[in-house]
């Protein structure tokens, strides 16, 4: 009798293991990679109850450090995961699973062939980047128009998304005639319509992104499956096609 009562117990507690609440708060660029990821996910686990909440990888940083129910945090610049691993919100080291590039992008004509030179010549009201004191994306971009030595003179003209994906919808709703965006964002299909120009990855730091559970997602089973799985085949096909390059055997490149 007692070991009927244990395997009901047993049994009756399976579906809630199964679809235990994953919240994943991630840098926006993943917007659209990240979303069929999910999709995958769900398909070979279907009582996976997935949550994603986008933003700039600085400020999801400060909420986590506030205490924020997030259970995994895929950062856009690896320096966001090792500091929260240093003082203890997370529980795992920083796992690295892409590389990132910017480019120049307009949804008014194809920035195709255009260097960040040209940009003090071409007639144009209003440049978007993102915020770059919180979103790396919009480091990046400084750091390349300084670079290229036109920040001076675009800095004027320069509007600032809060993260990524609002910078590429901010020049889409009219705010702002060209942007400096993600490649992962350029390439899905309503923005790809307008060719796009990477910028070269010499003019910036890297955009070496990591990913990490936190201590709230430590006891969670759903977050150490997931990020399992970002490390399968599949998952590498997709990001490669959203553009971004794998950073195999960079795992310590960056921080020698």
């Amino acid at each position: 009798m007692i070991r009927r009562v244990l395997l009901l117990c047993f049994v009756c507690a399976l579906p809630v293991y199964a679809s235990e609440k994953l919240t994943i708060a991630a840098a926006s660029d993943l917007r659209y990679a990240l979303d069929d990821i999910i999709m995958l996910f769900k398909q070979q686990q279907p009582a996976a109850d997935v949550r994603v909440i986008y933003g700039s990888s600085g400020k999801i940083s400060t909420q986590i450090r506030h205490g924020a129910p997030y259970d995994v945090f895929f950062s856009a610049d690896i320096q966001f995961p090792e500091q929260l691993y240093a003082e203890g919100h997370a529980v795992t080291q920083p796992q690295l699973y892409a590389l990132g590039r910017i480019v120049l992008w307009s949804p008014q004509q194809n920035m195709t062939g255009i260097e960040l030179s040209q940009l003090t010549t071409m007639p144009f009201r209003r440049l978007a980047i993102a915020q770059p004191a919180h979103a790396p994306y919009g480091q990046r971009a400084k750091e390349a128009l300084q670079a290229t030595g036109v920040w001076s003179a675009v800095e004027p003209k320069l509007v600032y998304g809060e993260n990524i994906a609002q910078t590429a919808q901010l020049a889409q709703s009219g705010g702002a005639d060209i942007a400096i965006i993600a490649l992962s964002l350029a390439k899905f299909p309503e923005l790809a319509k307008q060719g796009y120009q990477l910028i070269p990855a010499e003019l910036h730091q890297g955009l070496t992104q990591a990913f990490v559970i936190t201590r709230h997602g430590a006891n969670n089973s759903s977050a150490h499956q997931f990020t399992t799985f970002m490390t399968s085949k599949d998952v590498l096909a997709i990001m490669q096609g959203y553009g971004f390059e794998h950073p195999a055997s960079e795992q310590q490149g960056r921080r020698e």
